[in-house]
């Protein structure tokens, strides 16, 4: 294809990449072990990241003491909506006893861990595994040029993060007083998802430390208040999949809980029967005619199908035909059950579906059935 004049404006947009919590912790972490070692912040401090790059920081807080020095760095999360994005991610390195390597801290809004089942023990700082091998080849790698021994505390700290974590999942996952350190590779990549991906996985690794045998993923917060009431769910049972179905029913044919329930309103619950794992807008929109059709099965005639296939939205479909009393939800969910089943692989699982309206009412619910062969 040949763009030559085709209008700039018309092109879509290069989004930004930034850095997660872990490549600024690591950075500010290293820049301090350099300022106790000299007395001198590195500015920009460099680090190598997991995949082999080395981006620079600018430093935004250089602070020292008798015994400790503290440098920070302002997370840039790119052009991802991401919640820490701006916020200031603090590292205060302290001398550690000799032969310790590497310890670390929580500082203030930089949670502790309270429950089993995530990558760090309870008791734990919520400074995920990347994260603390990044910041212990970032002290190694100084303490070999410096001549040092490597042995420090590091404490990791973001102002406001306790407030912040209030936008996040930690608490359900037991992570208690702010936000974790993440990063696998540290970038962000805009809108990859990855991080409620990865909360979604945490969630089910929680649940099933806890020794529970039901978990209920749903697609928001009415179907998920909804099915927690119907079956009596405690919150770590419940995991707020939104349109990441896939993400949670493929990680749960690797790491079985029993019983699943998948949860959702009846247009989100439509897009799965039609065989969509990520049910955002941008992936799919509702079929009509695909809903026409299931309208035929479910004993609807012939003029109710065709004013389907001209119906503005999912839940107009569902107004007419409960009006003509036909069973379009049961329809919907039993085709959503079969591209879960499929999804889980075979998994020694009992799979329902639950369907709900705008305002919580149970709309239609398959019976908890076996999926593996």
């Amino acid at each position: 294809m040949n763009l030559d004049g085709v209008n700039e404006e018309a092109r879509p947009p290069v989004l930004r990449r930034g850095w997660t919590t872990g490549a600024c912790a690591t950075a500010a972490a290293r820049a301090a072990y350099e300022a106790l070692l000299t007395h001198t912040f590195p500015d920009p401090v460099a680090i190598t990241l997991p995949g082999g790059e080395r981006p620079e920081f600018a430093l935004a807080l250089e602070e020292q003491g008798t015994d400790f020095a503290r440098a920070g760095i302002i997370k840039d999360a790119g052009d991802d909506p991401d919640v820490t994005h701006g916020a200031l991610i603090v590292a205060t390195v302290r001398h550690g006893a000799q032969g310790a390597g590497v310890v670390f801290r929580a500082g203030e809004g930089v949670g502790m861990v309270t429950r089993p089942g995530l990558p760090v023990e309870p008791g734990e700082p919520a400074i995920n595994p990347v994260p603390r091998a990044m910041i212990r080849s970032a002290v190694a790698q100084a303490a070999s040029v410096l001549g040092a021994s490597g042995d420090v505390e590091v404490e990791i700290s973001i102002p406001g993060g306790e407030k912040l974590a209030l936008r996040t999942l930690n608490g359900r996952l037991g992570i208690i007083g702010g936000l974790s350190i993440l990063g696998t590779t540290g970038i962000v990549v805009p809108y990859s998802c990855a991080a409620w991906i990865h909360t979604i996985h945490r969630g089910i690794d929680v649940a099933r430390a806890c020794g529970l045998d039901h978990v209920a993923g749903a697609t928001g917060a009415t179907s998920e208040a909804a099915i927690r009431a119907l079956h009596g769910l405690s919150e770590v049972a419940l995991i707020d999949m939104g349109d990441f179905v896939g993400g949670m029913l493929k990680y749960l044919r690797r790491h079985l809980v029993p019983k699943v329930t998948i949860a959702g309103g009846f247009a989100k619950m439509t897009k799965l029967g039609q065989g969509l794992l990520d049910l955002h807008s941008r992936r799919g929109a509702v079929d009509s005619d695909w809903l026409a059709e299931r309208v035929l099965e479910a004993g609807g005639d012939v003029a109710l199908s065709e004013t389907i296939k001209r119906a503005n939205s999912a839940m107009e479909v569902l107004g007419l035909c409960r009006a003509a009393g036909v069973d379009i939800g049961l329809a919907v969910a039993e085709a959503a059950f079969a591209t879960s089943a499929k999804a889980l692989g075979g998994a020694n699982i009992a799979l329902e579906i639950a369907i709900f309206d705008r305002q919580g009412a149970l709309v239609a619910r398959t019976p908890f059935r076996a999926v593996h062969s």
